[in-house]
């Protein structure tokens, strides 16, 4: 059935299946990477604006002051991470509907799933504002950071909580766009959060009287405008779309019980699992905390932004997967779907596998970019790459089959089985590790680097299997 240039399937019916709109004109090495350009530019960005935070903290002060100053950072990015389980659970959910209405060719489908995502989205991150408020002390004592670094983590983190409701919204009307197909419009609407989020932070840093000084607090400030500029830009640019594909209607925007249970059915796995793993990597953080070695987890913040220049891209790819997998399904294609994964998986092991070798290379280099003069930081997170580099292909996998997986809505499937693994190696042999002479900060990467393994390992046998093709949404 396959045409010159087109990719083009059959169902099990006989039929011919093409997806809508310019994808259906496409080879599907062309549609993963058309998808796949724009949240690859996005990550890029986000990247650089995860460089400009740690690089203004870096900068900030000298000595003492900086190493508390890092390792308040690294706290507040896993409250970011936080956030994003409430926001992960509602976009996952409204990807999975929104593309499998599209490939289906239900318009009224896909914008209910716009709009009542946007509200769930919302609320979720509502709920995470209050959590953060209300429990940042405790999680700063139950980390165990020095008294300096817990009064600059608290001071980013309870500014830095604001961001919840708007970015929830946001993170959903995106994931709508990209079920859809349409990964440019959350592509501009994310430069207005990273343009907007570089310059206040700046700006509030080391900006003139009466607006720069602010240290943290200038950092966590930066963060929320840019997530307001973004949302009120991604919502706009909807309303004035003319051309055919997804926009707001007054019926999508309206309280819809069965969507939102439909979102939030598909939602609620992604939610445990995500929050499972929130809890597992924070205690793995407190262990880190806890080394009898200064600097620790400001040496650990460093080495995960720097591993970002790989795994974001990765998590661009799987996006593209993820929203070609779910419409795919939704036209009755698994052959397509499966094509449009294992091609994807090629792809990003080798981007992966590249960008180790850059980390390895250009170790010393790259942690001086972010601590400039920092022996100390130096000499703990240079080994740290290593260990990334030789894990890139093992969590390359793990992006792409899990990320595939959670689009087809098999979120359940997931869940169960990374579970698993993660509570074995970072709970249970981390806590073994931790009461030895053996335990550092290098150790630790390495434990986390065998959960990575195993978790390709499952997660590739579950893949073909293919049981997870049929997951209902």
């Amino acid at each position: 059935m396959d045409r010159p240039g087109i990719s083009v399937e059959a169902n099990g019916r006989g039929e011919e299946i093409r997806l809508g709109g310019k994808l259906g004109e496409m080879t599907l090495t062309r549609q993963v990477l058309t998808l796949a350009m724009w949240p690859l530019l996005e990550q890029v960005l986000a990247f650089f604006v995860g460089m400009t935070d740690i690089l203004i903290a870096g900068r900030m002060a000298d000595g003492v002051e900086r190493i508390a100053i890092l390792d308040a950072m690294s706290l507040g990015g896993y409250v970011g991470w936080f956030i994003y389980i409430f926001q992960g659970a509602v976009a996952t959910g409204v990807m999975a509907l929104v593309s499998r209405a599209t490939g289906a060719r239900d318009s009224k489908l896909s914008a209910l799933g716009l709009g009542q995502g946007l509200w769930l989205g919302f609320l979720a991150g509502l709920a995470a504002f209050f959590i953060l408020q209300f429990g940042a002390s405790y999680l700063i004592e139950w980390m165990g950071l020095s008294p300096a670094a817990a009064e600059q983590a608290e001071k980013y983190i309870r500014i830095f909580a604001w961001c919840g409701p708007v970015a929830g919204a946001m993170f959903a009307v995106n994931a709508a766009l990209r079920g859809s197909g349409d990964t440019k419009t959350p592509f501009l609407a994310m430069v207005v959060v990273n343009v907007v989020n570089m310059s206040v932070s700046i700006l509030l840093v080391f900006g003139p009287a009466p607006f720069g000084g602010r240290g943290v607090e200038g950092i966590a400030l930066g963060t929320v405008s840019g997530w307001i500029a973004g949302l009120v830009t991604v919502v706009l640019m909807l309303a004035l779309k003319r051309n055919e594909g997804l926009r707001w209607t007054r019926e999508g925007l309206r309280f819809h019980a069965a969507t939102m249970l439909r979102i939030w059915r598909v939602g609620v796995p992604q939610a445990i699992e995500i929050a499972g793993m929130w809890m597992i990597h924070s205690y793995g953080l407190r262990v880190i905390s806890n080394l009898n070695k200064e600097g620790a987890l400001g040496a650990h913040f460093i080495a995960i932004r720097l591993e970002s220049m790989s795994f974001l891209p990765g998590f661009a790819i799987a996006a593209a997967a993820a929203a070609l997998t779910g419409q795919y399904l939704g036209a009755g294609s698994r052959e397509m779907a499966l094509k449009v994964v294992r091609f994807s998986w090629k792809l990003a092991v080798g981007l992966m596998i590249s960008m180790g070798l850059c980390f390895v290379l250009g170790r010393e280099w790259l942690i001086g970019l972010m601590a400039p003069g920092s022996d100390l930081h130096a000499e703990l997170a240079g080994p740290l790459l290593v260990v990334c580099a030789f894990t890139q292909p093992f969590f390359a996998t793990c992006i792409i089959l899990k990320t595939t997986m959670r689009g087809a809505g098999a979120t359940k499937l997931v869940m169960r089985w990374a579970f698993g693994s993660m509570i074995f190696y970072r709970i249970g042999v981390l806590w073994v590790l931790s009461q030895t002479e053996w335990i550092s900060l290098t150790a630790v990467w390495i434990v986390i680097g065998f959960d990575l393994v195993t978790q390709a390992v499952v997660f590739t046998r579950l893949h073909f299997k293919g049981k997870w093709l049929d997951a209902k949404v």
